[in-house]
């Protein structure tokens, strides 16, 4: 049974980087789409960056566009380098795996899937 495993938040300054990884145990990775989102207390989570390795290629929030890059490191870790960041990124960050159709990816809901427990990112000065 696939597990997810996030690590690397933290507390970083306004315009400092973060990289956050997604460990999975159990299965490999390589056949599914897989996905970063954050969430804030009370709001919904919200898609940031996704990945497809059948595809080729990655998606972003437009917020997340020139600032974050999502990776895969071999066939069980995805990162997501975060870089200039500001408040507004502040949040639990969850990594997702085969949640839904890669196209729909940043929309994803944690009523299917594979999801970790999340990680804290906090952007204060």
């Amino acid at each position: 049974q696939l597990q997810l495993v996030e690590s690397g938040g933290g507390l970083v300054q306004p315009g400092g980087s973060l990289k956050l990884s997604c460990a999975a145990t159990g299965s490999t990775l390589d056949y599914y789409a897989v996905g970063w989102f954050r969430q804030l207390p009370g709001d919904e989570r919200e898609g940031v960056a996704c990945h497809s390795r059948t595809e080729g290629r990655a998606i972003y929030v437009d917020s997340a566009k020139g600032r974050f890059t999502i990776s895969r490191d071999g066939t069980n870790i995805v990162y997501l380098q975060m870089n200039n960041l500001n408040p507004d990124d502040t949040g639990v960050y969850y990594c997702a795996a085969g949640a839904g159709r890669f196209r729909d990816c940043l929309t994803w809901t944690s009523d299917g899937g594979n999801w970790g427990q999340g990680t804290q990112v906090t952007v204060s000065s």
